[in-house]
């Protein structure tokens, strides 16, 4: 039998060993932590959920989970800047092109419609709402990291739009606010007292130019 110099017989290919697998990145394992935070709040709020189920409900061990966020309460905060976050990438992304501003800012109330309106934020609104009195930290987070954020968001926008002479507007901050009052206080309502389900894309299209238009043009004759 023919050895070679690396001590294998001839024909015989060396095979490697195969190790232990590499490491999934904390920034992935992460989103997955917060997507399935959002579902454990959702169903079964503040006070029910525990960094053990949230961990389960993940997929990863509790090691893992505390190692990346330390607590409940930074884990809720997390959760909220994470949204919030992704919402105002997008809204940076979608300028105004060719001076059409009404399908410019429909587009933006489209974005805008998609994080509020999403069946998983009325839920944990509701959450909030429900639990407020025992844990007004949540309903502090809440109303700064999502309320306002979106708020102050959407106003930038419009105020950007202004400097660029498409729209003329006093207060943006003002301006914003009754802009999603239009687009979604009155659906949220319905999905919050179980009137109605969230509405789907098509009907949020359907608000989006109808908010937009009537900010725009008003209704006077």
């Amino acid at each position: 039998m023919t050895i070679t110099k690396a001590g294998v017989p001839a024909g015989k290919e060396m095979r490697r060993g195969r190790g232990r697998p590499q490491a999934r990145p904390d920034e992935e394992t992460n989103a997955i932590i917060l997507d399935a935070a959002r579902r454990e709040f959702a169903a079964s709020g503040y006070a029910a959920t525990n960094m053990e189920s949230v961990a389960r409900r993940a997929g990863v061990s509790t090691k893992t989970l505390y190692r990346l966020i330390p607590n409940k309460a930074t884990l809720f905060e997390a959760i909220i800047t994470d949204s919030i976050d992704r919402f105002v990438s997008r809204i940076r992304l979608r300028a105004c092109e060719n001076g059409d501003i009404e399908c410019a800012l429909s587009e933006a109330l489209i974005a805008c419609g998609e994080l509020i309106l999403d069946g998983t934020v009325i839920a944990t609104q509701r959450m909030v709402i429900g639990e407020s009195d025992k844990f007004p930290e949540i309903a502090e987070t809440f109303y700064n990291k999502a309320i306002k954020r979106t708020e102050s968001t959407l106003a930038s926008w419009l105020k950007a739009q202004a400097e660029r002479g498409l729209i003329e507007i006093g207060d943006a901050t003002d301006a914003a606010g009754m802009l999603l009052g239009m687009l979604a206080f009155q659906p949220q309502r319905a999905v919050m007292f179980g009137r109605a389900p969230a509405p789907g894309r098509k009907e949020l299209e359907r608000r989006a130019q109808a908010a937009a238009k009537l900010f725009l043009q008003g209704c006077a004759r």
